[in-house]
């Protein structure tokens, strides 16, 4: 898994570091992934595409089974069509929706290149962070079974489970057992659920730890990425894509299978002999028309060109970067370079160019790179600029220096609104400029195809990827946070908290009753607040639309403040479903109800019963006419 924001310098030095020690751990886990994969007798004819995101890759293992696997090439199989949701804004990444188990189990998964396992965190796990769904819990699971400890694998203490282990540039790992079961790809997949061998986590640091979303989905070149399974078992085509939306319409989608090539789609060379990673061969980069000067040998050293949908902005080396940087500067006299919105970084920012993206080509000046075999693939401003979070109608350099590091590498920002196609068979990798919104009916794929089981059977198939900023699960809304960091100092803000949240709530539309202050933290000249916004009224939850409408203004920057609660900087937001109750929770009213009935039932026969006795207990006994109390029995002599 590559960085999800900015690289430190040398990152993919220590990534490939990590590969390395990490090699014979796969290795050695391949052989049982092997067998799982191919557990049942009777293997599935090839079968349609299946829409999924990205994992890093080992660079021998396509060849290597390539003799053993079916010539899937040609025909037509199924796909799963899944939904990407857009976090790239506050977390760096997309994620996809995954199903594990039976029932259904459904988690978030982080779309990467740049990983060859998938796993989610265990119900045992007593080192995981607070994710965006319950942990996986093998127990509730009728079909999943352990991978079995043997010669072929790294076994966990008790030498019953094969285990893994990765561990990621910026210092984050993830450690767990081997588990099988089956695997579901959403309502939009054409795919059936299948068995997966997957890890279950025990134990993740760094990021992985603090991250929002709960794992990780790996689709590399590698025996343990879901990819390769999908593939030795033969029920899909060596080959997938990603479809990442544009600056303004966010989600997109992924296809794991093989998807018709548009006609105008341009091709590179991917080399899996030469990299780990997903590469190609980039030659020349122009801009306005014109190539930059620099030996084109300064983009194939090391790993060559790399493609990684884990990491968010594009790294060049620093003779390209400097020559990139003064090219795009020389045509944009018209604006004015100020500074990033982050002081931690010294990024490279231009205001005046507008809020319309469509129109940034007027002010910003188009790129195009171009490939060995001489095709060429052009980029809009939107692929290597992305909005100051401070300023309107701002944006900066989604370009960097990749520190000393030699490599290119080109994150998510350089394929927004383009679909990829990572043709894994004929070893090339595809563009093709689109908007990623309205895939389908570009593509001229027909109606949606059969829904397959989801922990979701009632809700209705949509077969267009996610537009933004519908970037949310389809879950009701419980709660949105707001951590947000404003330049007053506590005792001159408190006064003015009130007021403060009747104005948040004016600029994003909304009762001002529905923003409450949850926390609040003085850090010197500054002050954190965390808000949090609730349903409106007696509603319960709000609607993902309406929750998306108040992340859209919030990140849009609409909130703008007085002069005297000087300037703020948005930090994080989270979004809440509605708490799952309990099977107490739910019916606690009719439990209260049935006990106080039974209470009353009893006292009232209590009291009947003691009515009746005080009734009937004079009657009983006999008293002489003239005797003032009843006659006693006679004693004995």
């Amino acid at each position: 898994m590559a960085s999800r924001g900015r690289p430190r310098p040398g990152s993919l030095q220590a990534l490939a570091a990590a590969s390395i020690a990490i090699l014979f751990l796969a290795a050695a886990s391949r052989a049982a992934a092997s067998r799982a994969a191919a557990g049942s007798p009777d293997r599935p004819a090839p079968g349609p595409p299946l829409f999924l995101p990205l994992t890093r890759s080992y660079p021998n293992a396509s060849r290597l089974a390539a003799s053993s696997r079916r010539d899937l090439g040609d025909g037509a199989h199924p796909n799963a069509r899944m939904r990407l949701h857009d976090d790239l804004l506050t977390n760096g990444y997309y994620t996809t929706r995954l199903y594990i188990g039976t029932p259904p189990q459904e988690f978030a998964l982080i779309v990467d290149s740049g990983s060859t396992v998938t796993y989610v965190p265990c119900a045992s796990c007593e080192q995981c962070g607070n994710h965006q769904d319950p942990r996986f819990q093998p127990d509730l699971s009728s079909s999943y079974s352990p991978v079995k400890c043997n010669v072929d694998c790294t076994c966990d203490s008790d030498k019953k489970q094969c285990t893994y282990e990765r561990q990621y540039a910026e210092m984050s790992s993830s450690s767990g057992v081997l588990g099988e079961d089956i695997v579901s790809f959403g309502r939009e997949s054409e795919l059936k659920p299948q068995r997966a061998v997957f890890g279950c986590e025990n134990s993740e640091t760094g990021d992985l730890f603090s991250q929002h979303a709960d794992g990780i989905m790996g689709l590399g070149r590698g025996q343990l990425s879901i990819m390769d399974q999908l593939v030795g078992k033969g029920v899909i085509s060596d080959s997938f894509s990603l479809c990442y939306g544009g600056m303004d319409i966010g989600g997109g989608a992924m296809v794991l299978g093989g998807v018709p090539a548009p006609s105008d789609m341009v091709f590179s060379h991917s080399d899996p002999l030469r990299s780990p990673y997903y590469n190609i061969e980039l030659k020349e980069i122009h801009v306005a028309g014109k190539a930059l000067r620099v030996d084109s040998r300064i983009f194939d050293s090391k790993h060559g060109t790399v493609l990684d949908s884990g990491t968010t902005y594009a790294y060049l080396p620093e003779q390209a970067f400097v020559a990139f940087r003064d090219a795009v500067a020389s045509k944009v006299h018209s604006l004015k370079k100020i500074r990033g919105p982050d002081p931690n970084y010294k990024d490279i920012c231009f205001a005046g160019a507008g809020r319309n993206v469509s129109k940034l080509h007027e002010v910003f000046p188009d790129v195009d790179m171009v490939f060995g075999n001489g095709q060429k693939l052009s980029l809009t401003p939107e692929n290597y600029l992305f909005r100051h979070s401070k300023v309107d109608g701002a944006y900066c350099l989604g370009v960097f220096q990749n520190g000393k590091d030699p490599t290119t590498l080109l994150g998510g920002i350089i394929v927004r609104n383009t679909l990829v196609t990572y043709d894994r068979h004929n070893e090339k990798i595809g563009f093709w400029k689109t908007n990623c919104s309205e895939l389908w009916e570009r593509l001229h794929i027909g109606d949606a195809p059969s829904p397959a089981p989801s922990s979701d059977t009632n809700s209705e198939t949509d077969m267009s990827p996610a537009p933004a900023p519908s970037s949310l699960p389809e879950f009701d809304v419980g709660l949105i946070t707001v951590d947000m960091s404003i330049n007053v100092t506590y005792p001159n803000l408190k006064p003015h908290l009130h007021e403060l949240a009747e104005l948040i709530a004016k600029e994003l539309e909304i009762d001002s009753r529905q923003v409450r202050v949850m926390n609040i933290t003085s850090q010197g000249n500054s002050t954190l607040i965390r808000w949090g916004i609730f349903p409106a009224g007696s509603d319960n939850a709000m609607s993902n639309a309406t929750a998306m409408g108040i992340i859209y203004r919030l990140t849009q920057h609409h909130v703008q403040l007085p002069e005297n609660l000087g300037s703020y900087q948005l930090l994080e937001w989270n979004v809440q479903p509605l708490p799952r109750r309990s099977w107490f929770q739910e019916h606690v009213v009719s439990i209260l109800l049935g006990i106080l009935l039974v209470v009353l039932v009893t006292l009232s026969a209590f009291l009947v019963v003691l009515v009746w006795r005080k009734k009937f207990s004079g009657q009983t006994a006999y008293r002489p006419v003239d005797s003032v109390v009843p006659e006693q029995e006679l004693q004995p002599l």
